[in-house]
């Protein structure tokens, strides 16, 4: 009896272990980089994708993706711990300890790396590390010193389509691929504003510099959303006027992005948080609708 209590109470405790490493990757986070990367690896590939070298590619992106985003809970666990919305992420809440979560991340990061540049190339390797170089080397820190963070943090955000045409072609040279880029670069602006508006007292509280917390009014942050929402709409269909894709995939864009910059208008117009909440959502389902075009594009065309 006690050693099937022992044994039941053991497992657990390990299976509550495994979810908090599982959860410190952030793995909403995590799918939605390598979706981005996908998308890259898909159309610079062309008629001609090699699976195997995807799934390398998916491998190499989902380890060091997953230790960046671990890394950079590592990072901020003691602000973490002050705000509401992320006080129960694994370190804060002691389900792990700081020591191991940053074993555990550089142990991702180092065999991702590694892992890319030996079997996938060295372009999509380089992209990766500058990717998470600046996310944690210059984004993380910046987030408690400047309000330009958004644009900082949007870069590295924005590389993993990049990451994805380098394994697919070796090499950076392409305007579709520059085209993915923009895409995503613009998207995050308007994405992240919306989730620092809904919790800006969270943010205030553990001083992160995100540009509501003096933006009473919300003019700047709108001057900040407005404008990248309207450049989506000739930038999505950049990839129609380069004939990546056909009318199906331009239609599809151009309504998402028409939704997106609906939604960030009625921001403008009432700068609150209910007006807020829903522009993040529109964010949430922004991109997935425009890569769910450019497969169906692909696929039916």
């Amino acid at each position: 009896m006690n050693i099937r209590t022992d044994t039941t109470l053991l497992n657990a405790i390990n299976t509550e272990k495994l979810t908090a490493y599982y959860e410190l990757t952030k793995p909403g986070i995590t799918f939605t980089v390598l979706a981005s990367m996908l998308i890259g690896f898909i159309l610079g590939s062309g008629s001609e994708i090699s699976y195997m070298t995807m799934l390398h590619a998916t491998i190499g992106t989902w380890l060091i993706a997953s230790g960046t985003a671990a890394h950079n809970q590592f990072l901020e666990w003691r602000f973490d711990g002050k705000m509401k919305r992320t006080q129960q992420r694994p370190v804060p809440a002691s389900k792990i300890s700081p020591k191991q979560s940053v074993i555990f991340s550089l142990g991702l990061i180092f065999g991702g790396l590694i892992y890319l540049l030996a079997v996938v190339n060295f372009v999509a390797g380089i992209v990766s590390l500058l990717t998470t170089l600046i996310y944690l080397g210059i984004y993380t820190p910046m987030k408690r010193i400047s309000v330009v963070n958004v644009f900082i943090g949007a870069i590295p955000g924005a590389l993993p389509p990049v990451g994805g045409w380098a394994a697919a072609t070796g090499h950076l040279g392409s305007t579709t691929m520059w085209i993915l880029f923009t895409i995503v670069f613009l998207w995050q602006v308007p994405h992240v504003m919306a989730i620092a508006w809904v919790c800006k007292d969270d943010y205030s509280t553990a001083g992160f510099q995100m540009l509501p917390k003096n933006d009473g009014k919300g003019f700047k942050a709108s001057a900040m959303i407005l404008p990248c929402l309207i450049a989506l709409l000739p930038v999505s269909a950049g990839l129609y006027l380069v004939g990546m894709n056909s009318w199906l995939y331009l239609v599809g864009a151009i309504a998402s992005s028409l939704v997106f910059l609906y939604y960030g208008i009625h921001f403008v117009f009432k700068r609150n948080k209910s007006s807020a909440k829903k522009l993040m959502f529109a964010s949430f389902g922004y991109l997935p609708a425009v890569w769910a075009f450019v497969i169906i594009d692909l696929l039916l065309l």
